[in-house]
């Protein structure tokens, strides 16, 4: 691979981990969130849209940490059979899959990016007291689907241009 295709691929790999990180944030924010409902509770005080915000944030969590579990070989893989193979077929089933992931991945951001500029443009707000503008929640899965898609997309080329399938060390299953 060229220096460019080098640098992109340390970059992008750089902003997987970034995205990990910010949906370790929102796993913090989701647990403080859950303390303040149980403690408002506890002392009496109603305080509106806790549980709305708990939802926001761990959806947030789940979306943002998609790339970067994928990338560190996180998610489920079917390894028995391409661990089976070798050569031609190993490499042809590799992306064969990484091709279908990628068709459902970026059909996945660009459903969510639709349906957040759709919120958007009718201005939906949440039903709950807080009445939070949806497209605002909505937005961080929009974001961190299209980094997914972006994840996926990545691995696949990598895998074509380079002829090996694009693993992480933790990913590489023996």
């Amino acid at each position: 691979m060229s220096s460019f295709f080098c640098a992109l691929d340390r970059g992008l790999n750089k902003f997987y981990v970034v995205c990990g990180v910010i949906a370790a944030c929102f796993l913090v924010l989701l647990a403080v969130l859950i303390l303040l409902s149980i403690f408002s509770r506890w002392l009496g005080i109603y305080v509106p849209g806790l549980n709305a915000y708990s939802g926001y944030a761990m959806a947030a969590s789940s979306y943002f940490a998609l790339a970067y579990t994928f990338r560190e070989g996180g998610h489920i893989r079917v390894v028995m059979l391409r661990n089976a193979m070798s050569g031609r077929p190993r490499f042809a089933l590799e992306v064969w899959c990484l091709s279908i992931a990628s068709f459902f991945a970026c059909y996945m951001a660009w459903f969510l990016v639709r349906m957040t500029w759709f919120s958007y443009d009718f201005e939906e707000k949440s039903e709950g007291a807080d009445a939070t503008l949806l497209w605002i929640p909505q937005s961080l899965m929009a974001f961190g689907a299209t980094v997914m898609a972006l994840t996926v997309v990545h691995a696949l080329v990598k895998t074509l241009v380079t002829g090996t399938p694009d693993l992480t060390e933790s990913a590489q299953v023996e």
